[in-house]
């Protein structure tokens, strides 16, 4: 029996408005559910792919020629990797609301602050670090610039980012934020998250026709539809189907295809090779919420292979530092030891995974949980 046919009943927490209830509860799971791995790793690779052979610029640089020229066949199609972070976006809906479920808010904040930070400033070190050593790849910043990165926050403040990637961690910064204040705060439940999904679906459309800078840093219109329908999809799985639960999915979709296609679908783009196609774009997109939804629904439980947790593990850490740390991999294998491009290529990637898992290792492991311990029993004594 799938999760969609169980029973609901309401959390604890939950008080009016939450599903109809029956007399079995349904049993949260709390085995780790690997194919969610599998999915940030995918997406975690197709960003990277994007990075290293389907765009100009910085990368050009780095290979000693255009990278169109060197992977003709493989260019066109990583053109598209970038989509790889409206996956994460689904994903990441589904999972705050997974683990901040029966947490406080300072809970909630520990385990964002823990989770995050450690690597993100290993990687700002490594990163600088290589910009210092090979600057006829990338320059390094001023040093008021790299301080202000350690924040999170340099892209408000108008500074220049260290790792190109962490555009995406503002963004998500401010997913937890809105979540934070307007579910955790009060305790999670059905009924809150759903009217926090609703609500931010509104404010979205309206945010197009406000068309207020404040408005569209707050309300995040281009990204919102993908954690909403992550949001959905935790309840899904969480309670079974429901109508309003599958309605709300399928409006972030229909609202998230809009978006991506909007800012992707650009015949006068200089930034990839070839002009996308938007029937490639919906795929994708559509693609990122059926398989969080596969997920949510029980499909993908024989993909519980082990490996795929140690790949989540690293997805993170090679998320950060692929990108520069890739470039300047690329330009010692390829143009000063002359390695083929295919394979420097594959050699790149490798090695940022071993990069990613040794601070796995040495940084998240270690480090993320004292700084969560040390901050609990900081707030302990402020209690006390």
């Amino acid at each position: 029996m799938t999760q969609a046919t169980l029973a609901r009943v309401p959390d604890p927490a939950s008080g009016p408005g939450t599903p109809p209830t029956s007399s079995a509860a349904p049993a949260p799971r709390h085995n780790r559910m690997r194919a969610l791995d599998g999915l940030r790793i995918l997406a975690a690779l197709m960003v990277c792919v994007y990075h290293y052979a389907g765009r100009g610029g910085e990368v050009g640089d780095a290979w000693g020629r255009s990278p169109n020229e060197l992977f003709p066949d493989l260019s066109p199609l990583a053109a598209y990797g970038c989509l790889g972070v409206q996956i994460f976006f689904v994903i990441s809906g589904f999972v705050i609301c997974m683990s901040s479920w029966g947490r406080s808010l300072g809970d909630f904040f520990r385990s964002r602050v823990s989770r995050l930070y450690p690597a993100y400033w290993a990687a700002i070190v490594l990163v600088t670090a290589a910009c210092v050593v090979l600057p006829s790849v990338s320059e390094p910043l001023r040093v008021n610039e790299v301080l202000v990165n350690l924040t999170m926050m340099q892209q408000p403040m108008g500074a220049n980012r260290v790792l190109g990637v962490c555009w995406t961690l503002w963004v998500e910064a401010r997913f937890y934020l809105l979540f934070a204040l307007f579910v955790v705060w009060k305790g999670v439940n059905y009924r809150r998250v759903v009217i926090f999904c609703c609500l931010w679906t509104v404010a979205t459309v309206l945010a197009v026709v406000a068309d207020q800078p404040i408005i569209d840093e707050i309300v995040m219109q281009e990204y919102a539809p993908f954690f909403i329908g992550g949001l959905a999809l935790y309840l899904i799985h969480r309670y079974g189907s429901d109508l309003l639960l599958w309605g709300i999915v399928a409006t972030s979709w229909l609202l998230g295809q809009r978006f991506a296609t909007t800012a992707l679908w650009n015949p006068d783009a200089t930034s990839v090779f070839v002009e996308r196609s938007p029937h490639v774009i919906l795929l994708i997109v559509t693609f990122a919420f059926a398989s969080v939804a596969a997920v949510a629904l029980g499909w993908l439980r024989w993909a519980d292979w082990r490996w795929l947790t140690f790949a989540g593990t690293l997805t993170y850490p090679f998320y950060l530092v692929h990108e520069h740390l890739g470039w300047f991999a690329i330009a010692v294998l390829h143009k000063h030891f002359g390695l083929a491009a295919w394979l420097t290529l594959i050699a790149t990637v490798v090695s940022m995974l071993v990069v990613a898992w040794l601070l796995h290792q040495l940084v998240e492991k270690p480090f993320g949980p004292r700084l969560k311990r040390t901050m609990k029993l900081q707030a302990g004594r402020m209690r006390a």
